[in-house]
């Protein structure tokens, strides 16, 4: 029997994602019989899910309390906070809420997948914009972060008022938008705040984040001493400012734009359709870009975490209009997340062998981080002043780390959670009082499947191991082919002694079992991957083929 875990009399805190790891963001609070979502993520995959690209937080806990949903507030427009809408807002049912930009870019996404008028979504339109649904009054606060329009959320409750961070950072000098000041988050923490959940992924630097204004200085510097040389900078298409700060290094050294990516393409439209980069240069096409002389185009690219089908990667394959050659420059303005240093290597030995110059934020002030580093987390503590502090977005290193900051400065209460741990905020002692299935889902091809099933599971062992197939005829004579097993120069040798090797097991089988199709399936499987352990140390999938008999 299922549990029932309805919030009544108590506001609980559950993350379904983004606990315990850094993406995929789900995060859901509960009180007086309804819950409310922040955030619906998806992160990309790695080599542990082959075949599959995208990951998404396993929503059963919440699905199967939809018509207690309230609605989806969105805080930025990250991937990993709105990548999951497009595949489970429309069976949730509930509305959504977001900013302008968030909203323009979840509408297109929408739109892509046919579900625009199957979604209600709300656009907040003014800074500190608010709404109520059932028990929960939400107000959107402003703060700076690597995309337009980065919010936290203050929600009010019955039982107390949530600072829910989102994504952010401290930045007198943010380039576009205009953040919540000290004054401002001073003053919400005068009027008192339960808790504070919080961003923990730079939990580890020492230092503040630092200043987008800083970066256009770094940029500026970089590209007026590459003058003459093709410059090419990759940097993280959501990142606005960013892409106002290379406008106006372009404007500033008499370089033309010319913008390589898709994902660059459709940021720069969102957000000059709301209000952003309205005095960004018009870019240049490629054919025009590589007619320029060298010195006279800034061209910015996608590919800066080595993504294979990014424009980067395919400069440095030579598989793109855009081309570079030895001396021309590529500056790295981005950070490299962890996961992606192999792919990025790649990436960087490709330009290094053609004899391309390269600069990446460990070498020049070209890229600040969107998070907070532990004075602004310091800071956001004496303003907000919480009871509780729950650590989120992060892996289990950052959020512990996160709750030893807070213990230090003096936060009465840390509770350090991961997804699946149910936490009551409210009332009495806050802390986990339940573990909820909390887990992941893959979509793979057309369809969203358990990350944990079967078909991830086969092709993982195939990938190690390769496959042996086995067809019988009907006088069961065996036929044999493999994928994946190291033994191109001996394969004619193994096939024929794993013939007889087969020949001989369905041979000994006496009686019935001979006419039983299960009973000569297990002898000539067994048979055939004994042969391929022997010959090769690898333990395939085998499948055999069996007539009717």
């Amino acid at each position: 029997m299922k549990k029932d875990f309805t919030p009544e009399d108590e506001l609980l805190f559950l993350a379904l994602g983004g606990s315990g790891e850094i993406g995929m963001n789900v995060n859901l609070y509960g009180c007086q019989g309804k819950w409310l979502m922040v955030d619906l993520g998806m992160t990309f995959s790695g080599d542990q899910y082959p075949g599959v690209d995208l990951v998404f937080a396993d929503l059963e806990f919440i699905e199967e309390r939809a018509h207690q949903l309230e609605a989806i507030v969105l805080t930025h427009a990250h991937e990993d906070h709105i990548g999951a809408v497009p595949y489970f807002a429309a069976d949730l049912g509930v509305p959504i809420y977001a900013t302008p930009f968030t909203a323009d870019l979840v509408r297109r996404k929408l739109k892509e997948a046919g579900l625009v008028d199957e979604v209600e979504l709300h656009v907040i339109e003014e800074d500190h914009g608010q709404f109520a649904v059932g028990p929960f009054e939400v107000t959107y606060i402003p703060l700076a972060h690597s995309i337009a329009e980065g919010n936290a959320l203050l929600i009010d409750t019955p039982h107390g008022r949530i600072f829910h961070t989102g994504d952010w950072k401290l930045d007198e000098d943010p380039i576009i938008g205009e953040p919540t000041t000290e004054e401002e988050l001073i003053a919400i923490g005068d009027e008192g705040v339960l808790a504070l959940v919080c961003d923990s992924t730079n939990v580890f630097n020492p230092a503040p984040s630092g200043s987008e204004g800083a970066v256009y200085k770094g940029l500026l510097e970089e590209v007026q001493r590459h003058a003459g040389k093709r410059v090419m900078v990759t940097t993280f298409a959501s990142n606005v400012a960013r892409l106002q700060t290379l406008g106006d290094v372009a404007r500033e050294t008499g370089r033309q734009i010319c913008v390589a990516g898709r994902s660059l393409d459709r940021i720069i439209e969102v957000s000059q359709d709301n209000g952003y980069l309205q005095d960004f240069p018009d870019p240049v096409d490629f054919d025009t870009a590589m007619g320029l002389p060298r010195g006279e185009v800034l061209i910015i690219a996608t590919g800066g975490q080595g993504e294979p089908r990014a424009a980067l990667a395919r400069v440095a394959d030579e598989n793109h209009p855009i081309e570079l050659v030895s001396g021309d420059v590529v500056l790295f303005s981005s950070r490299q997340i962890p996961g992606n240093e192999l792919s990025i290597g790649i990436v960087q030995n490709k330009l290094a062998a053609r004899g391309i110059t390269m600069v990446t934020d460990r070498q020049s002030m070209i890229h600040v981080s969107g998070h907070p580093g532990r004075p602004e987390l310091e800071g956001l503590y004496g303003w907000i002043r919480p009871d509780i502090l729950v650590p989120v977005h992060g892996e289990m290193r950052h959020m512990q780390e996160q709750g030893r900051l807070g213990k230090e400065c003096a936060i009465p209460d840390q509770v350090v959670q991961q997804n699946g741990d149910l936490v009551r905020l409210a009332p009495g002692a806050p802390g986990k009082i339940a573990e909820v299935k909390a887990g992941r889902l893959v979509l793979d091809g057309d369809l969203i499947i358990p990350a944990d099933g079967e078909a991830i599971a086969m092709r993982r062992r195939i990938m190690r191991e390769g496959v042996l197939i086995v067809a019988l005829d009907g006088d069961l004579n065996p036929r044999i082919d493999s994928l994946g097993l190291p033994l191109d120069e001996d394969y004619d040798d193994f096939v024929a002694e794993a013939t007889r090797d087969i020949t001989a097991a369905i041979g000994k089988l006496r009686g019935g079992d001979r006419r039983d199709e299960a009973s000569v399936h297990e002898a000539a499987r067994l048979a055939a991957r004994r042969a391929a352990q022997r010959w090769s140390g690898k333990r395939p999938q085998v499948r055999v083929i069996v007539p009717n008999l």
